[in-house]
């Protein structure tokens, strides 16, 4: 958006008020000439701006109580470097600059100790910011671009102003976007009530675009990795803009404040993994300030970036055990619970909502009008499966309202052992609802069984008749459906030790499974970094060709 019928005060006002600079001082250094518009003092502040005009406003002495920044030993790595310029790693906590409520040490304070030719004194830039020109949240790590003397940081920030740079950060944020990849083009400006963020807003903004793409998503869509190129430079624009597709950046607590306080009560051990704003600037391409040619660096995310991705998806594997009625699913996962694994029934889960007090007995009661309630409030499970059996209607009609209320309390344990390496759940009409498809359980174990043992002496254990056994039977797939549909098979055709072997073993298989997939999610992370880069080189080498333009000084 052109700044054009702009006053000079204010457009300053507006660009250095994240710096914390006052509209008197700015009001002072323009009546001492310290502002240019198209190379030419301009000594009123109330001017007003013209399109395609150039402004400039150069750097004042420290005033009195003000200093210039001081060296500070510290461990700055570079990724390239030579006399005009570096590119080094920002860590996150650093903030780039010294500023009001800011004293340090920051990045300046650290690069003018280990370069020292940088400091004001020795390359007659700003005094307090020598060599910035770009910078980076004090939450975010990444590669930035350094001048080591005033030629090269007006070389750079030209390239910067004239959008022939190339920037591509990682975030990872709440959720999946709807579309893997896009554009948000959207102004951005100063909140309207909380100044001190940015927001997009519906007039008065400044040009923002940028381009996302979503190069992963957790289990579930917790959450996701994404690659965002920014065109623009505008203030926090990548957490603005995830925010306003609904994605804020996790970690985030200005822009995405309730997403990041459900976070933070999570019973998990990710609640504790997402102390900052998780963006990184992962590839930087500038031209060099002195021959003109491409400089592109890309960098790994930092170890607590990583660690986070990778517990994204170090879940556990949820386990459903699944089989005919009677077929020895229950003894199944009383094995399993018996080896200290954490398990699911949804039988008893059924038992505890029809209790009295529980929400499926209200529904019923209310559905139903007391016609199957007990008087203790519980259901009258006879009379209710009574006319189950008779009609299929009502039956569909109890199973649309029990079998949500039974899926939710199967994810909630899932999630209250998120932690554990394998969770088990048996729940007889699994397939038959879907859950194996919806992403609702990873593995599906099917206990099979033969059917003379079943309709045999497990049936009189349980002390059904054989027509109430036909009748669970009509209720589920064919037991053929069922083991097809399984990755896993039990068999239960000895007795209890055997079957509690059985139990050791596909407890061990689903041990290897989580073993497998974690491994492999660490061989595609540690791949993807160099094949991101890969890919971005030649976008990157077009971008710098030449290309004009307004860009800001933070991402």
């Amino acid at each position: 958006m052109s700044d054009a019928g702009v006053r000079l005060d204010k457009f300053w006002g507006r660009e250095l008020a994240e710096e914390g600079v006052s509209r008197g001082r700015i009001k002072g250094w323009i009546e001492a000439g310290l502002a240019l518009v198209d190379g030419e003092v301009s000594l009123k502040g109330n001017r007003k701006l013209a399109r395609g005009q150039t402004v400039t406003l150069k750097a004042a002495e420290p005033e009195p109580g003000e200093y210039a920044a001081e060296p500070v030993r510290g461990d700055i790595e570079a990724v390239f470097e030579d006399e005009d310029m570096l590119v080094v790693v920002k860590p996150a906590g650093l903030t780039t600059h010294p500023a009001p409520g800011e004293p340090g040490p920051t990045l300046v304070n650290l690069l003018i100790h280990q370069w020292p030719d940088i400091a004001a004194e020795n390359s007659s830039m700003d005094p307090q910011r020598p060599g910035i020109v770009h910078r980076l949240d004090k939450d975010t790590s990444g590669l930035m671009a350094v001048a080591r003397n005033e030629p090269a940081r007006l070389a750079l920030s030209d390239s910067f102003a004239g959008r022939r740079t190339f920037k591509v950060y990682l975030a990872l944020v709440h959720g999946c976007p709807k579309q893997a990849r896009g554009t948000v083009d959207a102004p951005m400006g100063r909140h309207p009530s909380r100044k001190t963020q940015m927001a997009v807003v519906p007039k008065g903004g400044r040009e923002a675009r940028s381009d996302y793409r979503v190069l992963w998503t957790g289990p579930r869509g917790l959450a996701s990795l994404v690659a965002v190129r920014i065109h623009t430079g505008r203030t926090h624009q990548i957490r603005v803009h995830m925010a306003h597709l609904g994605h804020p950046l996790l970690g985030d607590a200005v822009y995405g404040a309730r997403e990041n306080a459900e976070w933070s009560r999570r019973p998990d051990r990710l609640a504790a993994l997402a102390p900052r704003q998780m963006l990184h600037a992962f590839y930087l391409g500038v031209p060099h300030p002195e021959t003109g040619e491409p400089v592109t660096r890309w960098l790994a995310p930092p170890e607590d970036f990583q660690t986070l991705l990778a517990g994204l998806t170090r879940e556990c594997l949820r386990v459903g055990i699944v089989g005919m009625p009677g077929g020895g699913k229950s003894t199944l996962l009383k094995a399993l619970r018996d080896m200290g694994r954490p398990c699911f029934s949804a039988d008893e889960s059924v038992a505890e909502l029809y209790a009295p007090g529980g929400d499926g007995a209200a529904m019923i009661r209310q559905r139903f009008g007391g016609q199957y309630t007990l008087d203790d409030g519980g259901v009258d499970k006879p009379g209710l499966f009574k006319v189950m059996r008779e009609s299929e209607g009502v039956r569909r009609e109890v199973m649309d309202m029990v079998h949500p209320m039974v899926r939710h309390q199967c994810e909630e344990f899932f999630m209250a052992h998120r932690d554990e390496p394998v969770a088990y759940a048996e729940v007889p009409l699994l397939l038959e609802g879907g859950w194996h498809k919806s992403g609702m359980v990873d593995l599906v174990a099917g206990v099979r069984c033969p059917e003379a043992k079943r309709n045999g002496e497990l049936r009189e254990l349980r002390h059904l008749s054989p027509e109430m056994l036909a009748v669970f039977d009509s209720w589920q797939w064919p037991e053929a459906d069922k083991l097809a549909a399984c990755d896993v098979i039990v068999d239960n055709d000895k007795g209890l030790a055997e079957l509690a072997g059985e139990a050791g073993r596909l407890d061990a298989a689903a041990q290897d499974e989580w073993d497998r997939r974690n491994i492999a999610f660490q061989g595609w992370m540690d791949a993807l970094w160099p094949d991101l880069a890969d890919e971005l080189a030649p976008e990157a080498a077009e971008k710098m060709a030449a290309e004009e333009g307004d860009e800001g000084d933070e991402a």
